[in-house]
């Protein structure tokens, strides 16, 4: 902070009146609006080579005519520099209304048109003016950092919402989409993350921003990311409408055939889901951001109707996201009234996500229980089968441990009751989520919809099963 205070008076020969920390953008960079003797955005980054991608590139967009921030000074470190403020207005928070009605009139769709008619101009003209050797992390699309974004959809999406999968399957149509995706290569400048909030609206004119990471690679990337953003629910009439602007812009640099650039453009908004999915599943389901965990639901849906389109290119992927979608967790309905999630689990397999986004509950250990899984005659029951509940209920101490639970999560449902609250969430867990955590589930759940009446959702995550209590009317 102080070095970028001490770039601020070097730059304008005085200190700033305000500085303010504004809202990150998930990047490890960090943004001050800065104010006094001029308004700028003072930036301090963690990475030497990608402060270098920004500034060179914030030149190349100006030398190319591109309405982008202009950088104004640099540390002696290469570590800090300001920007030109540009406002707070982005074209995602200009769109609100149309993303809640669902409907996009007139007057967005033309702005929308006018923003995706630049690309053309930022993926030719910029390539022209920008050292390639500077972008960051690396200079190319390919075969390699494809594999990276799907293996982020593997390791942060997959794996996060529990599914069991075929590896071998799933990399050979990875390699299979990565092949399609690299057929057709003009070697543009791909801004790499081109979409709606990266776009402020200064006096009614639409400046582009967060280009750091951008490549060389194909035209059809970052036109796929802008139409096919799930959190921005485009209308079909606004992303026909956009893809023609598009083609009307890209015309002037290159001859297009419309029946294979939509082909091609299919490819690449599966490819950004996917990698979507990757990203909302870190944040979301990892990081428990509620923001990215509403995000999934879109996503999925138009990955499932994108793959549909594709003539069965990716029939194991397809599968995949077949089985994700019907997952309890991205199947939820509209309910009144409070509903409480109540799930067993395995501690082999992990604590389960609370997909509402609240991160409330409690999570219930219940292997101080004497475990009948360790007895040969109870090993493939569980504890909804009745020699297992009567083995819990004659030689362990599990009345006691419930009776501690039921005061907890009664306390809780009271209160939550009276806030109003619409979700929470209780898990038992043990050793394999087979026995004990599966009888202590089972007793929650129906103490709680027998004693307050409100909606439960029991889920008996090693077993499948899933089933739900409805609220007493």
């Amino acid at each position: 902070m102080e070095n970028l205070k001490d770039l601020y008076k070097k730059t304008f020969g005085g200190e700033p009146q305000s500085v303010v920390r504004l809202t990150g953008d998930g990047s490890n960079r960090v943004y001050y609006r800065m104010s006094g003797i001029a308004p700028v955005i003072g930036v301090v980054g963690t990475s030497l080579e990608e402060n270098r991608a920004f500034i060179a590139l914030s030149k190349a967009f100006g030398d190319a005519g591109v309405a982008a921030p202009g950088v104004i000074s640099v540390s002696d470190s290469g570590l800090c520099y300001l920007q030109d403020d540009l406002g707070d207005a982005t074209l995602y928070t200009s769109l609100a209304d149309a993303r809640s009605s669902g409907t996009f009139n007139a007057g967005e769709i033309a702005l929308l048109c006018r923003v995706v008619a630049e690309l053309p101009k930022i993926q030719f003209e910029v390539a022209k003016h920008f050292d390639f050797s500077l972008s960051y992390p690396v200079s190319d699309f390919n075969e390699r950092t494809i594999m990276w974004d799907l293996n982020y959809f593997k390791y942060c999406f997959l794996k996060g919402v529990g599914i069991e999968f075929n590896e071998n399957r799933l990399e050979e149509e990875f390699v299979k989409l990565a092949d399609m995706l690299l057929s057709d290569n003009d070697n543009v400048f791909l801004y790499r993350d081109f979409q709606s909030r990266n776009v402020m609206l200064k006096d009614n004119v639409p400046f582009f921003i967060d280009y750091q990471g951008g490549r060389r690679g194909p035209v059809y990337y970052d036109i796929a990311s802008f139409v096919g953003q799930a959190r921005a629910k485009y209308s079909a009439e606004a992303v026909s409408a956009m893809i023609d602007a598009y083609l009307a812009a890209l015309a002037c640099y290159k001859s297009v055939d419309k029946v294979h650039f939509l082909k091609m453009l299919q490819l690449f908004r599966v490819f950004r889901l996917l990698q979507n999915l990757g990203a909302y599943g870190f944040r979301g389901l990892f990081e428990r951001k509620k923001a990215f965990i509403e995000s999934i639901p879109a996503a999925l849906e138009q990955l499932l109707e994108l793959l549909e389109s594709v003539d069965d290119e990716f029939p194991y992927i397809n599968s995949l996201v077949k089985e994700i979608v019907a997952l309890p967790m991205f199947v939820r309905e509209e309910v009144e009234g409070l509903t409480v999630d109540v799930m067993s689990f395995s501690y082999k397999r992990g604590i389960p996500d609370d997909t509402s986004g609240n991160g409330g509950g409690f999570v219930f250990d219940c292997r101080a229980i004497h475990n009948p899984g360790r007895y040969e005659p109870y090993k493939k029951l569980t504890g909804m089968d009745e020699p297992v509940i009567k083995f819990l209920e004659e030689e362990s101490n599990i009345a006691e441990f419930l009776e501690n639970a039921y005061a907890l999560v009664d306390n809780m449902v009271e209160t939550y009751k009276k806030r109003g609250f619409t979700h929470v969430q209780v898990c038992c867990g043990c050793t394999g989520g087979q026995h004990r955590s599966v009888y202590s589930a089972e007793h929650i759940a129906r103490h709680v919809a027998e004693k307050f009446g409100v909606r439960v959702v029991v889920t008996h995550k090693m077993q499948g099963v899933h089933y739900v209590i409805e609220a007493k009317t």
